[in-house]
């Protein structure tokens, strides 16, 4: 344990942030998600669900303001303007964080390959389906 920090954030998690570069992505995924097939790298974190994951993550890691957009959510199947609770969550996690950021909807043939590309997926537990996001790597400004 170290003071300062989320408990939700382990060793190897907290050495995968640190590893990553800007304009690196990390996706956090659901239980249901193939993080396996999908993840170049896979850290699992069984039993914890999307929300506090999520929330742990974007309290130590710069968000890149370089794009326009850095953050991204999975939509319910071909509707971008649908927003399941898990949604608004995301939405919600994000703001306290990020609050000049909108979380983008990406349809499933623009998420699917993202994930794939991404740096790092993190396996949640997260039981609600379309429970997935993307995160893009900023900077700590000197």
């Amino acid at each position: 344990m170290l003071k300062g920090l989320n408990p939700l954030l382990s060793p190897e998690l907290l050495a995968t942030l640190r590893a990553m570069g800007h304009g690196d992505e990390i996706a956090l995924v659901d239980g249901n998600y193939p993080g396996l097939e999908h993840g170049r790298r896979l850290i699992r974190m069984d039993g914890h669900a999307l929300i506090p994951v999520l929330d742990a993550i974007l309290s130590v890691m710069p968000i890149d303001d370089f794009v326009p957009e850095a953050i991204f959510r999975a939509t319910v199947k071909q509707d971008r303007e649908a927003l399941d609770p898990v949604h608004r969550e995301i939405i919600a996690c994000c703001a306290r964080h990020e609050p000049d950021r909108a979380v983008v909807p990406l349809l499933g043939p623009d998420f699917y390959p993202r994930v794939r590309a991404a740096h790092t997926v993190v396996q949640t537990s997260e039981p609600r389906l379309y429970g997935n996001v993307i995160l893009r790597k900023g900077v700590i400004y000197p």
